[in-house]
């Protein structure tokens, strides 16, 4: 990324919202100054300057740095994919797409927004998963004795059969978000609880 390309951009995304760079200033909490350095090539925002830019400019932080250099559509299929790395231990289903999240969120345009939405699903699951063990369990251990209204047992050989189902459902799940990531189509982590914003 070039500081010439960053600064046409902050220059652009202002124009657009028709903002002098006194109102940016003024919008953004930042002096006039610091405008006018990013915008001559002087100096590059990062961090807080960063964030206060793109609140004020109404976009995000990607839409200021110039990421076309710094896409990895390669590095967003493998993450997408890691996540079945809950069929060894649930958790790991967890971890391991934490940690790929975590080393990029920042670098790699589309990391952030795919780690939360793989994390708030993976969280979601194994919640689901948890419960559905202690049901098996309790039933078996014979401390809960689960039936329907009209007197239809729920057995232990029902719950684990639902535990598969569950089990496929996340492969599913997975595998088309991963195609889909592939293809730089929108994907969609469902059901989950909305962890991570």
């Amino acid at each position: 990324m070039s500081e010439l390309n960053l600064a046409q951009r902050v220059k652009a995304l202002r124009n657009r919202k028709g903002l002098s760079q006194e109102d940016l200033a003024e919008a953004s909490g930042l002096s006039l100054r610091t405008i006018q350095r990013i915008e001559n090539n002087e100096t590059e925002p990062r961090g807080d300057t960063l964030r206060k830019l793109s609140e004020a400019l109404d976009c995000t932080p990607e839409d200021i740095i110039d990421w076309k250099i710094q896409e990895d559509k390669g590095y967003l299929t493998f993450m997408s994919i890691s996540s079945l790395s809950f069929l060894f231990f649930p958790i790991l289903g967890i971890i391991i797409p934490l940690i790929l999240w975590i080393l990029k969120k920042d670098k790699l345009k589309g990391v952030d927004k795919l780690g939360k939405a793989i994390m708030n699903f993976q969280i979601t699951w194994v919640l689901i998963l948890f419960s559905i063990y202690l049901i098996v369990v309790s039933s078996f251990l014979g401390f809960l004795r689960t039936s329907g209204s009209i007197g239809i047992s729920v057995g232990p050989f029902k719950m684990i059969m639902f535990v598969f189902g569950i089990y496929g459902f996340n492969i599913l799940v997975t595998v088309i978000n991963t195609i889909r990531v592939y293809q730089n189509k929108s994907y969609k982590y469902i059901p989950a609880i909305p962890i991570l914003r």
